[in-house]
């Protein structure tokens, strides 16, 4: 199911205000007729096709209306959702943008990309007809954004909940009908998320809901949750027994969908040979700053060999979440003397392990709330600790990737001046549009581009005694590995899907190019089976790297580091190509 960009970079209270304490219109052609009908356009695509069929992306934007609706899993529906976005991309197509400025007409082809983006994945990629982990995980979800944010009475929210719950076993029986010969590794994926979804509900949903104090909706959902479960259990043995046995699909996306995702979701066409020539040279200047700093550390030992003792610096699992909040407190004092970029808000995230059923694919997120969402305004930073069940070796590959450096890199990257700070931004963007739809290239790229940018103003350089100085290689070093983390998947995502480089030799590849532990590279390349183009983070920093040299080249001694920055989030977050030319006023190229 289509994720929305908020869940990265949201919002935390739809004010509607600038930072200058202007109102922010919801177009930039207001005032025309041009305007009014274009008004209409967006507002009938979002009601009528994005949300209807996505109502749980729906609560994730704070537009409560559909809190009581789940998608629809059946073929029937997808059909529906084709036929729509098919009648829907017409419409968009015929309107008239003479008369529109720049940001309603870069508008106008984000719809069409987004439109045509998610006919690509339900008509050609049909995750919907290969990926068991999209009804376990998706249905999950839909409980998971009712229960994480208090924006209405538990009971009113419990309500909601059993709503959901009451179609979710249906939508197994759909599973079962639409799933044909999934790639084994989604199969395994999703058994491997199962355990955690199931005691999700059997345990976490009961416990966000247990001062609900309404008899008849706590009875119904004593009954709905209990269906839920069962349901789960049913559909773990089937993919255990029925499912998996007969898993021999091939999950790559090929050479074309993969170039043509790029073009609607990032507007990149570059040939996938020039991307990878990019990501190899971004990999190989990584990995002689790694190993040149590497010899500072240790001169008497190789790259892997620091690299091993970087990955011991860590803290216990137990004192994880509280070594990102003490980072906190020093990021945010740089950032404000600096004049690196404005802080709409002072009100920070909370720090939490991350939900069960995220767990499988991902060490650390940031989850915001939606633009329309006035009352549940908490951000969440998820961090994956280790699971009870795990053996001492997952334990270690998994706290690896928490070593000094990567803690300061990874709170960069997420909150300051990460994806928290361009969430905080989103009310600022410049319509309703920029809102709602995002490029990856965009918010991953920022939030990749802050880890570099920070350490290359200083931060993490407080004096120059030896413990300051080996305090600084430590921290990017942890940078450095990020980067590398980053390169590789850019190379074994495009390798893997056009068929030049197996699933092995992906896990291989993040060890030994990428800087990786065993247990880091086996999830990364499970999840660039699914997640086939995330190379958007290597992508979307060089392109605002790009970006930044050429305001700069422009504006001469005029420059300010901060008004960039400020100037780029303003936009909201779209491609990086839309971003070029409300910046510059040119169609130069972003690569």
């Amino acid at each position: 199911m289509r994720m929305a960009g908020w869940i990265c970079v949201g919002l935390l209270a739809m004010t509607g205000w600038s930072a200058n304490g202007q109102a922010v219109k919801g177009t930039a052609v207001a005032g025309t007729a041009a305007s009014e009908k274009w008004d209409v356009v967006v507002d009938d695509y979002f009601e009528q096709v994005f949300f209807k069929f996505a109502p749980t992306a729906g609560t994730s934007a704070g537009l409560h209306r559909y809190d009581a609706l789940l998608e629809d899993y059946s073929r029937a529906g997808t059909d529906q959702e084709i036929a729509a976005l098919r009648a829907f991309e017409k419409r968009v197509q015929a309107v008239d943008a003479r008369g529109f400025d720049e940001t309603a007409a870069a508008d106008r082809q984000m719809i069409l990309s987004s439109i045509r983006g998610t006919l690509l994945m339900l008509e050609t990629v049909r995750m919907w007809e290969k990926n068991p982990d999209t009804y376990s995980s998706g249905i999950t979800n839909s409980v998971y954004v009712i229960m994480s944010r208090k924006f209405a009475s538990e009971d009113e929210r419990l309500r909601s909940v059993v709503a959901r719950e009451k179609l979710m076993p249906a939508v197994f029986a759909e599973a079962r009908k639409n799933l044909k010969n999934p790639p084994h590794i989604y199969t395994e994926v999703a058994l491997e998320q199962l355990p955690g979804i199931i005691s999700f509900f059997q345990k976490d949903v009961p416990a966000a809901f247990a001062h609900a104090t309404d008899a008849g909706v706590k009875a119904d959902f004593a009954k709905s949750n209990g269906a839920v479960i069962a349901a789960l259990e049913e559909y773990e043995k089937w993919l255990k027994t029925d499912l998996l046995p007969r898993s021999n699909g091939d999950f790559r996306f090929g050479a074309e969908t993969f170039s043509k995702k790029l073009l609607y979701d990032e507007m990149v066409d570059t040939t996938l040979d020039r991307l990878l020539e990019i990501a190899y040279d971004d990999l190989h200047a990584n990995q002689a700053k790694f190993n040149e700093l590497a010899k500072e550390v240790d001169p008497s030992k190789t790259p892997q060999q620091v690299l091993e003792d970087l990955g011991a610096t860590h803290p216990a699992p137990d004192q994880l979440l509280q070594s990102f909040r003490d980072t906190f407190a020093s990021l945010i004092a740089f950032i404000q003397t600096k004049h690196i970029v404005t802080f709409p808000s002072e009100v920070r995230p909370t720090l939490q392990e991350t939900p069960p059923f995220m767990r499988a694919l991902t060490t650390a997120s940031m989850d915001t709330p939606g633009p329309f969402e006035k009352v549940a305004t908490e951000a969440f930073f998820n961090v994956t600790l280790p699971a009870p069940g795990d053996t001492p070796e997952e334990i270690a590959g998994r706290m690896a990737e928490f070593n000094r450096g990567t803690i300061v890199s990874t709170a960069v990257h997420e909150a300051y001046p990460g994806h928290y700070i361009q969430f905080l931004w989103t009310p600022m963007a410049v319509s309703k549009v920029r809102k709602l739809i995002g490029s990856s290239s965009n918010a991953e790229g920022w939030a990749h581009y802050c880890e570099q940018m920070m350490l290359d103003e200083g931060y993490g350089q407080p004096g120059t005694g030896a413990a300051d100085v080996a305090q600084a290689r430590l921290i990017r070093l942890g940078q450095l590995q990020d980067a590398l983390l980053r390169d590789a998947r850019s190379i074994v995502g495009i390798q893997m899907h056009r068929g030049k480089m197996t699933f092995e030799e992906g896990v291989d590849f993040f060890v030994k190019e990428g800087y990786q532990t065993h247990e880091s590279g086996l999830i990364e390349t499970k999840r660039g089976t699914s997640d086939a183009t995330y190379l958007y983070y290597t992508l979307g920093k060089i392109e605002i790297l790009k970006l930044r040299a050429d305001v700069m080249k422009k504006q001469g001694a005029a420059f300010s580091l901060e008004k960039f920055h400020n100037d780029f989030l303003r936009q909201g977050f779209p491609a990086i190509k839309i971003v070029r030319k409300a910046m510059l006023g040119d169609d130069s190229p972003a690569l």
